[in-house]
């Protein structure tokens, strides 16, 4: 059964905070459960997150919370092993709405980085906000 990946060791990266602002907008706030809190973007054209895991996974599932009006029309999740080439390994479409969204990811290879693509955003300057992130899935044998 699939569960989170998501741990105390899994090293996490984002292409911007708002105003360089971590301490009100930084990237640990789409993994502390709070629903108040959240990861806010500076503007621009493509942002993102990776995700380093300390050993493989397969991904099958990833969740999303945006805030409404900041949310990406096109995301693109790629993976790569250790010392791989990144691959795509899905493209999904978001609503524009403040519900945790669900997107399956079919068939995945055992990867250790991953690298979720947040493109085409709803906000005119390009900014998401990312109140909860989860990647779902097992660890590779």
């Amino acid at each position: 059964m699939a569960s989170s990946l998501i741990c105390n060791e899994t090293q996490s990266r984002v292409s911007s905070v708002l105003n360089r602002d971590v301490k009100q907008y930084g990237k640990t706030y789409m993994f502390d459960c709070n629903e108040e809190t959240c990861w806010n973007s500076d503007q621009g054209e493509c942002q993102w997150v990776s995700l380093e895991f300390p050993k493989s996974v397969k991904v099958s599932e990833l969740k999303v919370q945006f805030q409404g009006g900041f949310s990406a029309k096109t995301c693109t999740l790629e993976g790569c092993p250790k010392d791989g080439d990144s691959a795509v390994l899905s493209q999904f479409y978001p609503e524009d709405n403040n519900s945790l969204q669900s997107f399956p990811i079919q068939e995945a290879p055992a990867v250790d980085k991953v690298k979720i693509m947040f493109e085409n955003s709803a906000d005119f300057f390009g900014r998401i906000i990312v109140y909860s992130l989860d990647v779902l899935g097992e660890r590779a044998s």
